[in-house]
């Protein structure tokens, strides 16, 4: 029986947090993704969804569309 490398792609979100100073929350919401001055991100964690896609590499690492599974 022959050996495949298969890929398991799944959606996903990947979550930052940042401390910003501002006069209400609107003004943080907008000046965090303005990237405003001072903002610094530190990566909070992975959440992981039901959507996936399962794919055969070929010997190049290159996905063999045929094989694909499921869909992002």
């Amino acid at each position: 029986m022959a050996k495949f490398r298969v890929l398991s792609r799944v959606d996903a979100f990947v979550d930052y947090i940042a401390e910003v100073e501002a006069d209400n929350a609107d003004e943080a919401a907008q000046i965090a993704f303005d990237g405003g001055e001072g903002v610094v991100w530190k990566t909070q964690g992975v959440s992981e969804f039901d959507d996936r896609r399962v794919v055969t590499l070929d010997g190049d690492g290159e996905e063999i569309e045929a094989t694909a599974r499921g869909d992002l």
